[in-house]
């Protein structure tokens, strides 16, 4: 009888597990593939970042606007020894540097001293400014004095004179 009883429990079980995997089968192949779906839109998603950012930092070097980071300023620290270890790497004069960040360059001077702090509009400007080669700082400073040699030699209207009456 124990072995009729066994034959007859382990029969209960396989028919019992066939059932419950028929019913479950649909859901698993359906859970693979949302998966698969999944994956395939975070990589659409991780392509499209990368395009958009690529094309926001083109569109910046057009208008020969500094990058600008999307990270709030409060989060930023500033470090006097960073801005020098900066402007060294750069391989920058005090007033090219400043010309950069868009600052004069007794500021410049005056934070890398640790006697003054920038503000917080400035502080964006070090950071946008972090973030670039050499090759980048050059062509923007190019950009920078070619533009202010322009505003330099906008001829000036000449007064009229006036003629002479006889």
């Amino acid at each position: 009888m124990a072995n009729l009883a066994a034959t007859l429990k382990e029969e209960i079980q396989r028919l019992a597990r066939k059932e419950i995997k028929a019913q479950t089968g649909t859901t698993k192949q359906a859970v693979a593939q949302y998966r698969r779906e999944i994956a395939k839109l975070k990589r659409q998603l991780r392509e499209q970042e990368k395009k958009i950012n690529f094309l926001e930092k083109q569109e910046q070097k057009r208008l020969g606007q500094p990058a600008t980071t999307e990270e709030p300023t409060e989060g930023i620290r500033f470090s006097a020894r960073s801005v020098k270890a900066q402007r060294k790497r750069l391989g920058l004069s005090v007033e090219d540097y400043a010309r950069l960040v868009g600052v004069s360059g007794m500021t410049i001077y005056n934070w890398e001293q640790g006697a003054t702090r920038p503000q917080k509009a400035q502080l964006a400007a070090l950071v946008a400014v972090r973030g670039i080669s050499k090759r980048e700082a050059s062509a923007k400073l190019e950009l920078l004095k070619a533009e202010e040699g322009k505003a330099a030699r906008k001829p000036r209207k000449k007064p009229r004179k006036k003629a002479k009456r006889k």
